[in-house]
């Protein structure tokens, strides 16, 4: 049976001091208690480009409430705040999302931007002994930082049983609960007047392009910029041969760097080559499959051939796919007569199948990596260096979220719209060239597309990287990427006194 408890500190208001605590069913003889409204604040220093930064470190949880102001979810996250900082309005803050849906923070905490950095080597792959260390590349010095675990991910979790799982778990319903949380955490800590980023990776750049426009419209929390990490579709309409082809420079880079092309192609630099094969896909290859089955035969052996030469795939696999293999096989095919297949969020990955036949690989060689690494530092951080208690399991990443509602995805026209509205919104797209799940291309495509007039073009950014999905692995574009994100907020920082108007 689940129970609620309250206490009021003297001297607070009751909703400032109110916390809660839920017990759940006892679990092998034991309770494990969800904190719905509680934190521990730690004070640390990190060096960022030879500057000591101090800073204090919130690890804690902040309820979802119901239109009765009634807790209905417990959300937790990790704020990082800069200490020699006196005025705010001039301090940005950034909120950061993961994906999934059904991935908590985890990834770009101790992936990316904050001040610490999970070990592993300078390619990213596990090493032991495992845990973190100083992340000298954080943007901490530009700005403070909150890590948030949707709703059944990390720690955070539902804690009314009777409340409907479709409050929390769609499109839509995502979007809405968390920029009221937002919203309420940014008013508990009087940053109302600081310059305000989102930055999202994978789903959850669906999750911040959407909220973009919710927290404008709904909240009239107006922001300075919204970062895209490997981002999705973002309800940008690309079915049908466009989908087909956008992967191709994604095989291309990839093939290129497992050293599976012919040796004109492979002599050059991976920035000078994929120029060429985006061009063809624009301007040969759409077309070509937009004709379906009625393709000239000559012409369908030159698009076959040159599929072919690009993707490092042979000839007649290109024609057996009738000219758009599926990625599925790609990651199974490409390094098939070497005994290996390649990940599917970054490709430079190989795996060992049980046997070398199939269309599909056993296993994801990036997410049995990924999750080697970060589980035991993300662990080990939260308890032992942040002091944050609990017995609660970290749900770094799974399926609790699930049946998802992915019905009324129109957040690429949300951050559009955002940023028609609000003359100092930014947005900058990141991702990786060995990326296959949201692969490069179709990065740009649902930029390009987002804004069909062109008009916006001036505040959007691209930013490519020789790695994966979590580019930020990768030593040496763990410090550009976050150079990128440096830049980026300070450029989108509009002088004192400028007006937002056209």
């Amino acid at each position: 049976m689940l129970t609620l408890f309250k206490r009021v500190l003297p001297g607070l208001s009751v909703i400032a001091a109110v916390f809660f605590t839920v017990s759940l069913l006892p679990l092998k003889g034991q309770e494990r208690e969800i904190k719905i409204d509680e934190s521990v604040t730690t004070s640390h220093e990190v060096t960022i480009n030879g500057e000591r930064i101090p800073y204090n470190a919130t690890a804690g949880t902040q309820p979802v409430w119901d239109d009765d102001g009634n807790p209905i979810a417990s959300v937790f996250y990790v704020y990082y705040e800069r200490t020699d900082v006196d005025d705010k309005s001039r301090r940005p803050i950034m909120f950061s999302f993961n994906g999934g849906p059904g991935s908590s923070s985890v990834w770009m905490h101790l992936g990316y931007t904050s001040p610490r950095f999970l070990k592993i080597d300078e390619e990213g792959y596990p090493i032991q002994p495992y845990g973190v260390v100083e992340n000298n590349h954080s943007v901490l010095d530009v700005a403070d930082i909150v890590y948030v675990d949707p709703v059944n991910t990390g720690f955070s979790r539902i804690v009314d049983e009777d409340v409907s799982r479709d409050e929390f778990f769609g499109v839509n319903a995502d979007i809405a609960y968390l920029s009221e949380w937002i919203d309420a955490f940014v008013s508990r800590n009087d940053r109302w007047i600081s310059p305000k980023y989102l930055i999202g990776e994978s789903y959850g750049t669906t999750r911040v392009a959407g909220m973009a426009r919710r927290l404008q419209g709904s909240h009239h929390m107006f922001l300075n910029g919204v970062i895209l990490v490997s981002p999705t579709g973002l309800g940008i309409d690309r079915d049908g041969p466009v989908r087909e082809a956008l992967s191709l420079p994604y095989y291309a880079a990839t093939a290129w760097y497992h050293e599976a092309l012919d040796s004109d192609m492979q002599n050059q630099d991976l920035y000078d080559f994929l120029p060429e094969v985006e061009d063809f896909t624009i301007e040969e290859f759409i077309p070509a499959l937009a004709r379906g089955g009625s393709i000239d035969e000559e012409r369908r052996e030159e698009i076959a051939k040159q599929v072919s030469r690009y993707s490092g795939l042979s000839e007649k696999v290109v024609t057996n796919h009738n000219l758009a293999v599926p990625t599925s096989y790609f990651w199974k095919e490409l390094l098939r007569d070497r005994g290996y297949t390649i990940g599917r969020l970054d490709s430079r990955y190989k795996g060992i199948d049980r046997k070398d036949a199939g269309e599909r690989y056993d296993f994801a060689a990036e997410m049995a990596s990924w999750n080697h690494s970060f589980a035991p530092a993300i662990n080990h951080y939260l308890r032992e260096q942040l002091d944050y208690e609990t017995d609660l399991q970290y749900w770094q990443i799974g399926g609790r979220v699930h049946p998802w509602d992915r019905s009324g995805d129109r957040t690429g026209e949300n951050l559009r719209h955002a940023m028609a509205e609000n003359p100092f919104l930014h947005m900058m797209v990141q991702a990786g060239y060995y990326d296959g799940a949201t692969d490069y291309f179709s990065a740009k495509y649902t930029m390009w597309n987002m804004d069909p007039s062109g008009r916006l073009s001036d505040r959007m950014r691209f930013e490519g990287y020789r790695s994966g999905h979590m580019m930020y692995l990768r030593h040496e574009d763990l410090e550009t990427s976050n150079q990128h994100v440096r830049e980026f907020i300070l450029n989108s920082i509009p002088e004192e006194g400028v007006p937002a108007k056209y």
